[in-house]
């Protein structure tokens, strides 16, 4: 079954008050994005690499984070792929779809248009589709407010 394009699709856009390159290294510095995106990473992102780390957000400990970073375009785009809300110990996730995270950065008059959109919710099986939309759709309007903060101090 396809679902609608609202029902495959999250997107997000924030306007940060910072500069591209700040907005930037706060993606795609390893260490920034485990700052604001609470969790804590062992390795920096690089294309065709997988990074992993715990999270550290309260409730959520016990959950390992893995991306597989796609492309990193300086200051334009960078992207992802991931199990969204794999969060059940014990359970594989490895052989479902992931979906695909990207962050499209643009200048505007007062800082940097941030857009989030992660797709391809409608691959992933029927019994995790609905769940893992609706918490990531809560989950990206929360990082975006974290990044925010983030790029700020």
């Amino acid at each position: 079954m396809t679902l609608p394009i609202d029902e495959d699709r999250i997107e997000r856009q924030i306007e940060l008050k910072a500069p591209r390159a700040r907005v930037w290294r706060a993606l795609t510095d390893y260490r920034e994005f485990s700052a604001w995106f609470r969790v804590n990473l062992e390795t920096p992102f690089v294309p065709g690499q997988t990074s992993r780390g715990q999270i550290t957000d309260p409730g959520y400990e016990h959950v390992r984070m893995e991306v597989v970073v796609q492309k990193m375009e300086p200051e334009h785009l960078f992207s992802y792929t991931w199990h969204p809300y794999a969060i059940e110990p014990g359970v594989d996730y490895s052989g479902e779809t992931p979906t695909l995270v990207e962050f499209r950065l643009e200048e505007t008059g007062d800082g940097t248009l941030l857009t989030v959109t992660e797709s391809g919710f409608a691959k992933l099986p029927p019994e995790r589709r609905a769940e893992a939309f609706r918490m990531n759709d809560g989950g990206w309007t929360e990082q975006l407010q974290n990044i925010e903060c983030h790029v700020r101090q």
